[in-house]
Formats: C-alpha cells, structure tokens, sequence
C-alpha cells in the first residue's frame, strides 16, 4: 500500500469508515470505552485510530527526524529507547 497511489488511498479510507462502524456499533458490548474523548495532557485530542492518511502531509525530516537528531522525538540519543528502555530522566 502506498500513501502516494490514489487507489490505495481511497481503500485506507473506505476501511477506516467500515472498521469505525464495526467499532463503534460494538462499544456496548463487554468492554466499552472509559470516556467519550480522550486527549494527551496538552489537551491534543488522541484519536481512535491512525492511518497514513493522517500524515499525508509529515514532513519526515523536520517534524520526526531521526534518533538523536533535532527534533528530538525519538530521543536524544540514537539508542536512548533501545538502549535503556525503562530509564525515566
């Protein structure tokens, strides 16, 4: 599957809405969900489910970078969470 095909694109997303109605039909069942809305502690919304459709538009090189590079989300260091998986800093 490639997020630059068209075809696939429209696939991602008719299996997005077919896996949204199964899950959100099945919420009553044993194990529903805790709350309506759920965010990170910045308030971000966090959503149910993430495909490559939401980042079409990522910019690899400056907002995820590599290990030890700037911007710093897979760490500080290129090891820093295959290393010491549990150290808290």
């Amino acid at each position: 599957m490639s997020i630059n095909d068209p075809k696939d694109m429209d696939e991602l997303k008719a299996s997005r809405r077919e896996w949204e109605s199964k899950f959100l039909s099945s919420t009553s069942g044993p194990a529903p969900e805790l709350r309506d809305h759920f965010s990170t502690m910045s308030g971000l919304p966090i959503e149910r489910l993430y495909t490559p459709e939401d980042v079409e538009s990522l910019d690899y090189k400056a907002d995820l970078g590599h290990p030890g590079e700037f911007p710093f989300t897979r760490g500080v260091y290129p090891t820093m969470y295959r290393g010491r998986l549990w150290t808290r800093r």
